[in-house]
């Protein structure tokens, strides 16, 4: 291996060249259109003559154009080309007018005028910038930086890789044999020195211990267990025949004979294999069948189900109707059946007394329909009424929960929470219907030491309400004619229950009047900005 090893690297191409232009380049070698590059230079001061050179790159026919000093001798230029498109200053060489311009010339020698475009040339000489490396590795000195010819292949341009070496860090390396060429001096190292060699034995030292050195050999005699052996008969011997066998050859196998077998028993093995191969196929697709069927039957149940399970919704929403949608459902349906009769009374062969009378059935008929959806809107209000009031209460009632770091929640009641644990199953409590005499005073007398732990107007008023019914049960009369009453102490409870200064755990379930007022205002000043923006 030789002393030189550059290391690979991609030519120094042109920055200010599009990239366009370089995938270009790298496609066709020779580009047909012409790539003008411009990179602006700020002038080096005030009242300096600067000349616009535009600078062509043979063979590739890229441009390049900036502002140079009418004064900049040519090592300047090439010093600025080399700066700006980073090439190597020793492969630069500028022509003008098919000449080449000195390191030592100025440009104002070359009859430039300031203010005016001049166009060079600029070809890149590798050869004899790495031709000068090569001399200057060879005399033992080593560059900063080397240029690499590289060979692409076939009918593409050779790549020129720019190599930096790190100078400072310069060490001699040590000769442990090789070659050296006689033509032109260069030293070939063994392979040996450019590659660590792996150790046989993990610890070094090991092969020089005495154990390692001196290994004892010993000598064993071993005797087999069975002895084998042939004796012919000869006189005064006994050889024991009972056991013999007598070998007879059989029939000769020709190798025609032989393949033909082989042939036989590899077609039988095919023929059994294929047999395994197509079933097992045939079981996967019977299988993959089964499967498909089962899961379009499951599909085609949940659709059932589905569109029996809207059914039933759609009639259930239609005889217990609970929300404003239901009831819009109502009244449309109300409406359109009104005007399908009215038309059906109108298109009829009736006379004028026979219309006017089956107008007033079918106005008849509407108006009960109308009291009837009135009636289950009242009764859908206290349902929906009475599940708010229970959802309040619950969710009051839920404990705090408390996720951990190891991934674990925990539950824990506080005081408030505990208190509208006590709240709620009074209420419950007020709202059983069938109780006897004794369980409702027990919940009433409850009841009233809850409430009077607080004196207000409110409270007095529940206390005053209860006490008359504890008077009526026991003057024994029937709970029937209690219910107006027993409707009322519930009211009243549940608006005890709802006030924060009583159950301060409802606090976060209720909307505060002011805080609302200060949202809608916040929201309609964000609103007007935006609408200003």
């Amino acid at each position: 291996m030789s002393t030189e090893e550059p290391k690979e690297e991609e030519a120094p191409q042109p920055e200010a060249v599009e990239p366009e232009a370089q995938e270009s380049e790298a496609q066709e070698p020779e580009p047909q259109d012409e790539v003008v590059v411009v990179t602006a230079v700020a002038p080096q001061g005030q009242g300096v003559e600067e000349v616009r050179a535009t600078f062509t790159i043979k063979p590739e026919n890229f441009k390049h154009r900036v502002s140079i000093s009418i004064e900049s001798r040519g090592s300047e230029v090439k010093a600025l080309l080399s700066k700006d498109l980073r090439i190597s200053i020793g492969a630069i060489v500028v022509f003008y007018e098919g000449k080449i311009i000195p390191d030592d010339q100025p440009l104002s020698a070359l009859g430039l005028e300031a203010d005016a475009d001049a166009d060079f040339d600029l070809v890149l000489d590798y050869s004899s910038h790495i031709a000068k490396e090569k001399a200057a590795i060879v005399a033992g000195k080593l560059p900063e930086t080397i240029d690499v010819e590289v060979v692409q292949g076939p009918g593409k341009p050779i790549k020129l890789v720019h190599v930096a070496i790190d100078v400072s860090k310069k060490t001699q390396k040590p000769y442990l044999g090789g070659y050296r060429d006689k033509r032109d001096g260069l030293v070939y190292h063994h392979a040996s020195t450019n590659t660590e060699r792996r150790r046989r034995m993990e610890d070094p030292d090991r092969r020089l211990t005495r154990e390692t050195q001196t290994f004892i050999m010993a000598t064993h005699t071993v005797q087999s267990s069975r002895e084998c052996g042939t004796q012919m008969e000869r006189n005064g011997l006994l050889l024991d025949d009972t056991k013999d066998k007598v070998l007879v050859p059989g029939t000769y196998v020709t190798s025609e004979e032989h393949a033909s077998k082989v042939l036989a028993s590899t077609v039988m093995i095919q023929r059994n294999l294929r047999m395994y191969i197509a079933r097992k196929k045939v079981n996967e697709l019977r299988k993959k069948k089964e499967e498909h069927d089962k899961f379009a039957e499951e599909q085609r149940l949940a659709k059932v189900e589905k569109e029996e399970a809207d059914r039933r919704y759609n009639i259930e929403r239609r005889m217990r109707p609970k929300k404003k949608s239901d009831f819009k459902i109502l009244h449309e349906e109300l409406e359109t059946w009104n005007t399908q009769e009215t038309l059906k009374i109108k298109n009829s062969g009736m006379t004028k007394e026979e219309k006017q009378k089956a107008l007033q059935k079918l106005l008849f008929k509407e108006t009960k329909l109308l009291q009837t959806i009135d009636r289950l809107k009242v009764l859908a209000q206290k349902e929906n009424a009475d599940e708010n009031i229970n959802k309040v209460l619950s969710k009051m009632s839920l404990p705090k929960r408390w996720n951990l770091k190891d991934g674990h929640v925990i539950e824990v009641h506080t005081p408030y929470t505990t208190r509208a644990i006590e709240l709620q199953q009074l209420y419950f409590g007020l709202q059983v219907p069938i109780l006897t005499t004794e369980e409702r005073l027990d919940v009433l007398l409850h009841v009233k030491w809850t409430v009077k732990e607080f004196d207000c107007n409110l409270t007095r008023e529940i206390v005053d309400l209860i006490d008359r019914e504890a008077d009526l049960l026991s003057r024994g009369r029937n709970p029937k004619t209690l219910t107006g009453l027993r409707r009322r102490i519930s009211h009243l409870f549940i608006t005890f229950v709802e006030t924060p200064e009583f159950n301060p755990e409802v606090a976060k379930y209720q909307i505060n009047v002011d805080d609302a007022y200060d949202l809608k205002e916040s929201v309609s000043t964000n609103f007007d900005s935006a609408l200003n923006l």
